[in-house]
């Protein structure tokens, strides 16, 4: 998937790019010039790593689900520091070091794990959905 865009284009608040094919795990195109965007959905592109997304400070919401995600996640929160809401469903993720560093999201409300593996261990279920406050994450893991 390649993006070009003219001045216009880097206006963009909503950017949905679901289905389309990464280029080995890249977007091409999205770069950090897209500056006013907040709503950013990459479903099923076949990402296995968000270590390639543009710093995007006025992101809030970051759609990932069904991709090959397994962890690098600790990028987001310097490249991402305003997100609130996160969605990594039907991703690689399988235990709870993965999702340690979105405590870091300082802003974020709601993160969705449904069909990860990290949400079936026990420690996930114990002790998992803390944020970054110290109060719980919102997501659509399995509830005891």
């Amino acid at each position: 998937l390649i993006i070009s865009c003219d001045d216009l284009g880097y206006k963009v608040k909503e950017l949905v790019l679901d289905n389309c094919r990464s280029n080995e795990g890249k977007i091409e195109g999205l770069t950090d010039e897209f500056e006013e965007l907040e709503f950013l959905s990459t479903i099923n592109v076949g990402l296995t790593t968000v270590a390639h997304l543009p710093k995007l400070n006025k992101l809030k919401k970051l759609e990932l689900s069904d991709n090959r995600i397994s962890g690098g996640l600790e990028v987001l929160a310097d490249k991402c520091p305003n997100l609130t809401h996160l969605n990594l469903s039907g991703n690689k993720i399988k235990d709870l070091s993965t999702i340690g560093p979105l405590k870091e999201l300082g802003t974020l409300k709601s993160l969705d794990l449904f069909n990860c593996e990290v949400t079936n261990l026990n420690e996930y279920r114990d002790n998992g959905r803390i944020g970054p406050s110290g109060g719980p994450l919102l997501d659509h893991g399995p509830h005891v």
